[in-house]
This record gives structure tokens, sequence and C-alpha cells, in this order.
């Protein structure tokens, strides 16, 4: 059987996040996470935390006002 492939783009969500300047463990849903400075942690729309690195935050989000 062949499956229809269909593309998807992701919903414009407002997240808050935070530069970190010191080596901290996130407790994130997939367990912990070490984020290192210059990591972005990002508080997700259900509150949930993660570090996402600065380079895939610069291409992934952008600032609003």
């Amino acid at each position: 059987m062949l499956k229809k492939i269909q593309k998807f783009q992701k919903k414009p969500v407002v997240i808050e996040a935070y530069q970190t300047d010191i080596e901290i463990i996130i407790h994130t849903l997939e367990g912990e996470m070490k984020a290192s400075p210059g990591d972005w942690i990002i508080t997700g729309v259900d509150g949930e935390q993660y570090p996402c690195k600065p380079d895939i935050f610069e291409k992934t989000y952008k600032r609003v006002n």
C-alpha cells in the first residue's frame, strides 16, 4: 500500500527563553539534560523546559515584541 506523503509547517507559537551563563541540569520530559554556558533554556507551551544550543536556537526562533 502506498502512503501519501503530506507536508506540514509548525504552528507559530511564542515561547519564553533565557540564555544561561553557567552549566546547569534541566529536568525535561525526557529526563535530566545538561545545559552549557551559552545554551538557551526554553519554556514550552505546557511549562516544560529544555536546553537548546545557540546555533539551533538562532535557526529556529526569532525575537518578538
